[in-house]
């Protein structure tokens, strides 16, 4: 999780979950971007329907938390470690 977390395109990760990330940041960065054609993408590499509808919940959702505590000035708890600190 952590080598997803600090870089995911050098992680290793299958082609079906690689398309995913993909979809992820298209979602969060360049979401009037997403078309029909993307959606195919993820069926190719066998998502069904209902999987990438969960899955853009998910991304969906944490793009919307992150906005909100950033909006609000949320600092992040002190006693979450960041990812990739082993110490």
């Amino acid at each position: 999780m952590e080598s997803i977390a600090a870089d995911w395109t050098t992680a290793q990760l299958s082609e079906a979950d690689r398309a995913l990330c993909r979809h992820a940041v298209k979602l969060t960065r360049y979401q009037h971007e997403v078309t029909p054609a993307d959606l195919d993408i993820l069926r190719d590499h066998g998502f069904d329907d209902t999987a990438i509808h969960d899955a853009t919940q998910v991304i969906a959702y944490f793009n919307y938390i992150t906005r909100i505590a950033n909006g609000l000035g949320v600092e992040p708890e002190s006693f979450v470690r960041a990812w990739g600190n082993n110490t």
